[in-house]
Order: structure tokens, then C-alpha cells, then sequence
């Protein structure tokens, strides 16, 4: 990274340690994965497990093989950690300790409850082969990622912008999916999740707005690079096991696609908020490399929407997931 990178850093540090009491939840206001589940200490406990059970009977294979892959996701939750770390100007938990540091493990904290309450709640469905979904976690943490942004700090802010609300779009749509189903338990958990990923999200849009601020042209550049190698999700090496690296991921981005939980066009959507919120048209002063940066992204939302709705909203391919349990997953109309 640029020396002139790092001093940005160094430069936010004060506006970050004040943004974050308003960046982040208070111990007595966190909410727990077992206020969402059954409590094994009351006497009803198992009550609670078959009404949750019998709930989770009207989920249709595809919406849960999504909501796995979802749960797989968060739960790779170790390597996103230390990817955030790694970069220089936030501290790697040593002393002293700063206020970028800070962020990022009091950010960790509260994700580790999203694969935490997701996987309890698969478990207790009895509809997940729970052994498979275990050996693709330890496959997708072993396995690592590159998501193309080196040591970036601003090229990590931009995507993590769009990637916080990319997740928050998918448990959001579970959780609507889930309520129409009658499954209100699972409407619930996943609509908290989506809270925690749209807070991050706003958390990570300022942190890149503050970068503009500072210094312009060098991050519509890095913003730039990040979308010409466009934004891959981080999951990106998703593998059952015995299957390719991969191989996995796309099934269930295909799923996801035709059940209309995550989309082509969320994807445009996303970027085109980005790209407003942070007033990309509008900014001035810019090198000549930094003004086409500027004018290739306030073009590329639309030249993407136009390559979106090309592509057949429904795929026929079939899916099979080692996950469920007997299920395969089932072409389906994707919902209005």
C-alpha cells in the first residue's frame, strides 16, 4: 500500500473512534442466537423443537438450500477476520490498541452470531444432512478466498460496502419468503441478521465516503479496479465435499438467482445506491486517470442492467445438495 494510503488511515483514526458508539450495538442492547431458538432448560423444550420442526416442513428445498449457503457463508466468518485485519492501519489486536482495530473486531463479534443462530436452527429442522454442511465449512475456512482487493484499504471499504448489503438483501428476502410460509421463527432470526449486515453496511459506505473526502481521485481509481474484476461474493470458493472449488458456490448462486433472493439486477441495484450515496458525479478536482474512473462508473449500472435483463429469469438446470436431506432442488418461478 501507498505510504499516502496509510497516512490517510492514520488521518480518519480520530473520525472513527467517534463514529463508533453510533457504528455499533451496546452490550445490553446485542441480541443472542438463543433468543431465537428453543430453551432446552424449560420444560417444553421439545414442544418448541417440533412446532419449530414443523414450521420448517413448508420451506421449499431451494429456499433452504439458499439459507444453508447462507449459513456457510457467515460461517467462514474466520477468514473474513483475518482478511480485515491484514491491513495496514488497522492493528492486529497487539497494544496500543486503535480505534480501527477496534471496529474490525467489535464487527467480528457481532457476525459471529449470524452463522451461530442459522446453524443452530438448521440443526434443529432435521431437514439438513448437518455432517455435509460441516465438511463445507471446514472446506470454504481451509479453502480461503481472493476477492482481488491486495492490501487495499480502500479497494476493502468499497467492497465491503457492497458486499454487507448484498448479505443484508439475501437474509432479508429468506425472511420474507419465511413469514409468506408461516415459518415466523425464521422470519425473525433472519430479519435481525439483515439489520446487523444493513448497519454494517452504512458503517463501511462512511468509512469510504470519508476516504473520498481525503483523498479522491486514488480511491475512484480503487473503486474503479474493484468493479472492473467486479465484486465476487466471498463465498466464492464454496465446495461440497469430494466436488471442484466452486462448484458449490454456483449452484447456489443459481438458486438463489430464480428464487429471487439475490439477483443479477440486486447486484445492479447495489451498485447504482453506491454510486449515489457517495455522490460519484458530482466530485471534483480529480486527475485525469480519476475523471474516467469517474465516468466509467457512473455509466456501468446501467450498461450492467441492460446485460441483467437479457438473461432468463428462470433456470431449468437441476440441483442436487448433499445438505438437504433426500431434497433436490427444483426449478421454480421466481416470485413477483
Amino acid at each position: 500500500m501507498s505510504s499516502n494510503r496509510l497516512e490517510v488511515m492514520r488521518h480518519l483514526q480520530d473520525f472513527v473512534r467517534d463514529a463508533l458508539p453510533s457504528l455499533l450495538k451496546t452490550e445490553d442492547t446485542y441480541w443472542q442466537p438463543s433468543d431465537f431458538l428453543p430453551d432446552m432448560s424449560q420444560p417444553d423444550a421439545f414442544d418448541q423443537i417440533r412446532e419449530l420442526q414443523q414450521a420448517a416442513r413448508e420451506l421449499p428445498d431451494d429456499l433452504l438450500a439458499v439459507l444453508v449457503g447462507d449459513m456457510i457463508t457467515e460461517e467462514a466468518l474466520p477468514t473474513y477476520s483475518v482478511w480485515l485485519h491484514s491491513y495496514e492501519g488497522i492493528d492486529k489486536g497487539g497494544e496500543p490498541r486503535g480505534p480501527w482495530g477496534e471496529w474490525a473486531r467489535k464487527w467480528t463479534a457481532e457476525e459471529n452470531r449470524h452463522g451461530d443462530v442459522l446453524n443452530r436452527y438448521l440443526y434443529l429442522t432435521g431437514r439438513v444432512n448437518m455432517r455435509e454442511v460441516e465438511a463445507t465449512i471446514q472446506n470454504l475456512i481451509s479453502d480461503g478466498m481472493d476477492i482481488k482487493t491486495g492490501s487495499d484499504p480502500y479497494k476493502a471499504f468499497a467492497y465491503t460496502s457492497f458486499q454487507e448489503i448484498a448479505t443484508q438483501v439475501s437474509h432479508k428476502n429468506v425472511a420474507v419468503r419465511a413469514a409468506s410460509l408461516g415459518d415466523r421463527r425464521l422470519a425473525r432470526l433472519c430479519s435481525h441478521v439483515a439489520s446487523d449486515e444493513n448497519r454494517h453496511a452504512k458503517a463501511y459506505k462512511l468509512f469510504f465516503e470519508k476516504i473520498l473526502e481525503v483523498d479522491p481521485s486514488d480511491a475512484l481509481l480503487s473503486f474503479q479496479e474493484m468493479m472492473k474484476s467486479k465484486v465476487t461474493m466471498p463465498a466464492m470458493y464454496m465446495r461440497e465435499k469430494g466436488k471442484q472449488i466452486g462448484e458449490s458456490f454456483r449452484k447456489f448462486a443459481d438458486v438463489a438467482e430464480r428464487t429471487g433472493v439475490y439477483t443479477r439486477l440486486h447486484y445492479v441495484d447495489i451498485l447504482q445506491g453506491l454510486v449515489r450515496s457517495w455522490n460519484i458525479e458530482a466530485l471534483t478536482q480529480l486527475t485525469p486517470a480519476a475523471e474516467h474512473a469517474q465516468q466509467f462508473l457512473c455509466s456501468l449500472p446501467e450498461r450492467y442492467r441492460k446485460v441483467a435483463e437479457r438473461f432468463e429469469n428462470v433456470s431449468k438446470e437441476l440441483h442436487s445438495f448433499s445438505w438437504l436431506n433426500g431434497g433436490e432442488s427444483t426449478p421454480v418461478a421466481q416470485p413477483s
